[in-house]
């Protein structure tokens, strides 16, 4: 088990997420894009999880590796993000997210699969490598944050550089790991996903991270337009990111204790709290820290909950193709969907009707994950 060449990886992969996320809409927005043109861009990074998973997911599955393809992934992300130092039309803009957002949306469901083949039995130990996203996370958040708050948002694209170049690195040091040989032969993709609870698992997940698109691609701008500095925004995402960390320590006693579907369940009405203390009480200190704090829970519990569930819905030599139909249907369609849909919404509604339904989609997974996920068992 190479725990800390794999945790390596999910420290700088995650790093490079903390520099785009919280940082990239305000950059854009410094560089004279307005609310629509940012959603619209911001839904590029997640839009390209739609597609880029799918496609290295099947190439993995085919061909039985999925390391050479996570270092090609890597390689490319560096070269396309290279092009954003010379460009500034918003077309040029989004070519070269479209570029680098694919390649690095392409690694991590394979690096996914190879985490938890190293892990063999332990799958339940999955957030102990996990964890180490989170970590990186917040250092880049708090680091960049200050950084941003003394230099300007010029620096934000070097950061991101960076990052990438030493995610990029750990794939050349991570080896590749097959999946336990099945007894069995698996089952189709089509025929899983026409199971009911495997079909609804997937669309509450769509539902989750669509209300967390408006939150990615719009929270930082709004905390700024309250009156929130550069290092305030920063910290509020580290202490987001910080209770993650802890969750993710606890996560295998979690599920053991609780199962997955309680656990997704739960998370799902955290949410629904969530995105309303964000859309209505903004500028109280104090509630945006119990709001960040449920990052833990809308995040942490529900992705280490869900792809939990995935790795059971999808043994095996369909284990590529699941974590990326995952990746693709929730981090790609949802996200992408609600980062497009909340940019539109931005400027004609104001920051609270947007938020408001982030809560109802939200509420909306709920029910499906309730009504259908795995009422008779527990992961």
């Amino acid at each position: 088990m190479p725990y800390w060449r794999l945790s390596a990886y999910y420290l700088f992969y995650f790093g490079a997420l903390g520099a785009l996320v919280p940082f990239w809409g305000p950059y854009l927005q410094s560089h004279g894009f307005s609310a629509a043109a940012i959603g619209a861009l911001m839904a590029i990074l997640m839009g390209t999880k739609l597609v880029a998973p799918m496609l290295w997911g099947w190439l993995a599955d085919h061909f039985g590796a999925r390391m050479p393809l996570a270092r090609v992934a890597g390689l490319a992300t560096c070269l396309a993000f290279l092009a954003i130092f010379w460009v500034e039309s918003l077309w040029s803009v989004a070519a070269v997210m479209l570029a680098f957002s694919f390649f690095y949306n392409a690694a991590l469901p394979q690096m996914e699969s190879v985490t938890f083949n190293h892990l063999g039995v332990a799958v339940n130990r999955y957030a102990q490598v996990r964890l180490w996203g989170s970590v990186g996370f917040i250092l880049v958040v708090g680091a960049l944050g200050w950084w941003v708050g003394e230099a300007g948002t010029g620096v934000i694209p070097g950061a991101v550089l960076a990052l990438f170049v030493a995610a990029g690195i750990c794939t050349m040091l991570v080896p590749d790991c097959s999946h336990p040989h099945q007894a069995h032969p698996a089952p189709s993709v089509r025929r899983l996903l026409a199971r009911p609870e495997i079909a609804f698992f997937l669309l509450s997940c769509f539902l989750m991270q669509f209300s967390h698109g408006v939150y990615y691609a719009f929270y930082s701008i709004h905390l700024e337009a309250v009156g929130y500095g550069s290092a305030q925004v920063g910290a509020l995402w580290a202490l987001g990111v910080g209770v993650e960390v802890l969750v993710f320590l606890r996560m295998h006693w979690l599920l053991e204790r609780f199962g997955a579907r309680s656990i997704l369940l739960a998370s799902l009405a955290l949410a629904v709290l969530r995105w309303n203390l964000i859309a209505w009480l903004t500028p109280l200190l104090l509630v945006q820290i119990l709001a960040q704090a449920l990052h833990a829970a809308t995040f942490g519990a529900f992705h280490a909950s869900a792809i939990h569930l995935v790795h059971h819905y999808f043994p095996g030599p369909v284990q590529g193709r699941g974590q990326a139909l995952y990746n693709s249907l929730s981090f790609g369609a949802g996200g992408g969907a609600g980062s497009l849909l909340g940019g539109l919404l931005w400027g004609s509604m104001g920051a609270g009707p947007t938020f408001a339904l982030a809560s109802l989609a939200a509420l909306a997974g709920w029910f499906f994950a309730n009504r259908f996920v795995d009422r008779e068992r527990r992961f």
